[in-house]
């Protein structure tokens, strides 16, 4: 039920994005705020990427866009004004992707790993993540509406 829930989600993600140009996902929401839908890809990427991989795989956390490899979600938003749109989307993608396989590996939900020095579940991850692509899809629904008026999934 989380895997499907989860995948509901970044589906939820893709579809707010669908049929949208490079600088219409480019849009940012209202000033100050640097919010894009481009925004929200490489963010998500990174919230992919640095939540399952540290946990399952023990991998170091590590950011896609950040300099040196450092975690600072501000750059996926900041730089999106100019980032490739077709890389962001492949990113995400692949951290998708490369998340599932991990999840799929593991042998429960118990299954447990440290981040940050604390240790957690596959089954918080993935709870966690409901809860990000959730809050962030509310935000993809309002900038949506801003660029073409399209509502609902």
């Amino acid at each position: 039920m989380l895997s499907a829930w989860l995948d509901f989600q970044r589906a939820t993600l893709a579809l707010k994005c669908a049929g949208l140009s490079d600088d219409q996902l480019r849009q940012q929401a209202v000033p100050p705020s640097r919010l894009s839908l481009l925004g929200l890809v490489r963010h998500m990427a990174e919230v992919e990427r640095v939540w399952f991989r540290p946990v399952l795989a023990g991998e170091e956390m590590s950011g896609l866009w950040s300099a040196g490899g450092e975690l600072d979600p501000e750059p996926a938003f900041a730089d999106a004004g100019t980032a490739d749109a077709a890389a962001a989307f492949a990113a995400w993608r692949d951290e998708c992707e490369h998340a599932t396989r991990l999840a799929a590996a593991a042998v429960s939900l118990d299954v447990a790993g440290m981040r940050g020095g604390m240790r957690f579940s596959l089954r918080w991850v993935m709870v966690h993540m409901i809860e990000e692509y959730a809050r962030h899809n509310g935000h993809a629904d309002l900038l949506r509406e801003r660029i073409d008026g399209a509502t609902g999934q």
